[in-house]
């Protein structure tokens, strides 16, 4: 498995528990104000850390860890992605899996083998807007088909969108809560100019915590509730 960033304890990554995060490298979307993009573009030239020294620690703090967080990148492209959470699931601790939704299929089997104990599913921007917004072209039946899985498992979700005025305007708020309407919890994240996979938009602007409550108050309607995530 390629494991390329391990953050050992967080109290922030999965709602409510305490974590470890796991990030695997490798990402089919080319968002061009992606904030990780040593996991994308630059994977290759960042060390792997073993898998075993992953299990081992783990198995070593069991009982100050409640789950384990899996990102990225997009950790459903991994070929053994789904025995590596069986082995996560094995020591006893709940799973977290965040993802960009491309791959359903994938999707449907961890959550019909019980693999998962939470989604957390990047919403890019509105359904027209999609392919812009990820840097390649989407198949967006996939992308819908990924949210309704969510939304449909009974677990523990959230959909989530890292919002900047260029590609998530209220027009695009709109669209989404109406693409995703009924859905429990919605998060506007502040996008953070500093480091992302496409230069240009490290100048981009951002929304201000005003403007992103406009946004909350769009998608209000349409969600049990949205939530705002500023940078600290």
């Amino acid at each position: 498995m390629p494991i390329k960033g391990f953050v050992k304890m967080s109290l922030i990554d999965y709602p409510g528990k305490t974590s470890s995060v796991i990030f695997l490298g490798g990402c089919n979307f080319r968002c061009p104000f992606c904030q990780n993009p040593d996991l994308i573009d630059d994977v290759n030239n960042i060390p792997t850390i073993p898998e075993e020294e992953v299990i081992n620690y783990l198995k070593e703090k069991k009982k100050w860890i409640d789950g384990v967080c899996i990102g990225g990148g997009e950790p459903t492209l991994e070929k053994n992605l789904i025995e590596f959470i069986e082995k996560i699931k094995s020591l006893g601790f709940l799973v977290k899996l965040d993802t960009n939704g491309s791959n359903p299929e994938i999707l449907k089997e961890l959550i019909d083998k019980k693999l998962l104990d939470f989604i957390a599913m990047d919403i890019k921007s509105s359904p027209n807007r999609y392919s812009e917004a990820s840097g390649v072209e989407i198949d967006i039946e996939k992308i819908k088909s990924s949210a309704n899985l969510v939304r449909n498992s009974g677990l523990e979700y959230e959909f989530r969108s890292t919002v900047l005025p260029k590609l998530f305007s209220k027009n695009d708020a709109k669209s989404v809560g109406e693409w995703l309407k009924g859905s429990k919890i919605f998060f506007l994240q502040q996008f953070r100019a500093e480091i992302t996979l496409d230069k240009s938009y490290e100048k981009e602007f951002t929304y201000s915590k005003e403007e992103l409550k406009e946004l909350q108050e769009i998608m209000k309607p349409y969600f049990d509730r949205v939530e705002i995530r500023l940078n600290q």
